[in-house]
């Protein structure tokens, strides 16, 4: 089998034509297997992210990417979040900067502690 057969998916001559299909067949399973176990899974859970940042509201407990703990005291129009990490202290941030894994974490433990 010659470079030119490799680089133009050619069976070599006196080879049944058989070996071409089977390697179309290959490139989609390939094709496939990424697919169902890459990006599937990576544009659901960007849709859950963007569902879960959309839904934010006042009063809902929060954490940042950088682990600060907080209460959201106030929704602006721009998008951003007034935050209150302690008393009489609040801080603007952007949605993108609240983390939902630790946040989800944090609800649970809460909701499991009453």
């Amino acid at each position: 089998m010659n470079l030119n057969c490799i680089f133009l998916m050619t069976t070599p001559s006196g080879s049944s034509s058989g070996a071409g299909w089977m390697n179309l067949v290959l490139l989609l399973a390939v094709f496939a297997v990424m697919y169902f176990f890459m990006i599937r899974p990576q544009s659901k859970k960007a849709k859950e992210q963007r569902t879960f940042l959309e839904t934010l509201q006042k009063g809902d407990k929060i954490v940042t990417v950088a682990g600060i703990h907080g209460r959201i005291s106030k929704v602006n129009e721009s998008g951003t979040l007034e935050v209150e990490i302690d008393t009489n202290t609040k801080v603007i941030m952007e949605r993108s900067g609240i983390s939902m894994e630790y946040t989800r974490s944090l609800q649970g433990n809460a909701t499991a502690q009453k």
